[in-house]
């Protein structure tokens, strides 16, 4: 069946390289791409890379029942926000509704993030989980995290679930990482966690590491990430049976790094370029810590959250539909100086 499709956050980092490796995708069985605007700027932009574009208010809950019904949208891709369900519910509501109408399978896929299936989410980190296990939502629905925040997102991806699950909608969470390279989109083109590092670093004269232990966290080019986005839609437009609801997580990682070993190599980078007194990389103890939260506009408490922690995580699902990243792990740290680069020239 053909689909028309929304795609929000085309602006953004992710969204816009996704929008840019469209075409070369060779996507077929679909009719229609709309691409959520803000401006007529962007709405140029996109249009440029095949979409439609398309302005409703995100907060509204009619203004996005009749962007989706009176346009018979069957899949939607979320990537604007990943802490609340504002916007989420009455979409997939909205998808339903299209369902009833049109006879059509509807889907609705969420852009979550690595924090949230992390220790800070308070999920176990003593072992690999992998995001193809069928207890990973029980894990998610009984975890209790260290942030209200993070709760507050362990809660959107239960909510997308559950309500897709009660809707007949067919749900998916994707699950970002540490994500870096250039962006291809016309809008953002730097990542956010190599950027907060950058951020802190500048701001102290070094890098500091938040976690007296060396954490490991799941790692990602943005190019392969796009291309998971795009896999699996390929499996949803090809009306392949792809695990989805509780069994459609979607980890896009290559693999995982140690934290301290991405600290050194953007800290080799950025003293190269003097924007720092030192390469060397540090512990941090509560005045830096407090002066890192000022230069991230976060309280200190939360700085571990933004610069560390640990997600034992694994890349299954993807593999299993058939993704198949192009850079391994380690190529994060070949990249190293290049990112910090970027970063300097865009922040």
């Amino acid at each position: 069946m053909s689909h028309n499709i929304l795609i929000t956050g085309a602006s953004g980092y992710l969204g816009g390289t996704v929008l840019a490796r469209w075409e070369r995708a060779r996507l077929t069985s679909y009719h229609t791409l709309y691409a959520l605007v803000r401006t007529e700027e962007q709405g140029e932009a996109v249009q440029k890379y095949g979409a439609k574009p398309i302005s409703f208010d995100i907060k509204d809950e009619v203004s996005i029942r009749n962007a989706i019904v009176e346009n018979e949208i069957t899949v939607v891709y979320f990537l604007i926000d990943a802490m609340t369900s504002v916007s989420q519910i009455p979409m997939i509501k909205a998808l339903a509704e299209v369902k009833e109408k049109t006879g059509k399978d509807v889907h609705f896929l969420h852009t979550s993030g690595a924090k949230i299936f992390s220790n800070h989410a308070g999920l176990p980190t003593d072992r690999p989980i992998l995001d193809n296990d069928p207890e990973l939502y029980g894990l998610q629905k009984s975890s209790i995290a260290k942030y209200d925040l993070v709760q507050k997102a362990l809660s959107t991806n239960n909510n997308v679930i559950d309500t897709a699950d009660a809707h007949g909608v067919k749900s998916y969470i994707f699950v970002p990482c540490i994500v870096y390279g250039e962006g291809e989109g016309f809008g953002n083109s730097i990542s956010i966690q190599t950027v907060a590092i950058v951020k802190a670093a500048k701001a102290l004269g070094r890098v500091y590491r938040p976690d007296p232990e060396d954490y490991s966290w799941p790692v990602s080019h943005v190019a392969d990430t796009a291309n998971l986005y795009l896999e699996i839609l390929r499996g949803i437009l090809s009306g392949k049976e792809i695990g989805h609801g509780r069994n459609g997580y979607y980890l896009g990682a290559s693999g995982s790094m140690s934290w301290n070993d991405i600290y050194r190599a953007m800290a080799t980078a950025l003293a190269e370029r003097k924007v720092i007194e030192t390469d060397k990389v540090k512990l941090v103890d509560a005045p830096a810590q407090a002066e890192m939260g000022k230069a991230l506009g976060c309280p200190k408490e939360m700085v571990p959250l933004f610069l560390g922690g640990k997600c034992t995580l694994e890349a299954h699902h993807g593999r299993e539909i058939g993704w198949v990243p192009r850079h391994p792990p380690e190529h994060i740290l070949d990249m190293a100086d290049a990112e910090v680069d970027l970063i300097l020239r865009n922040i």
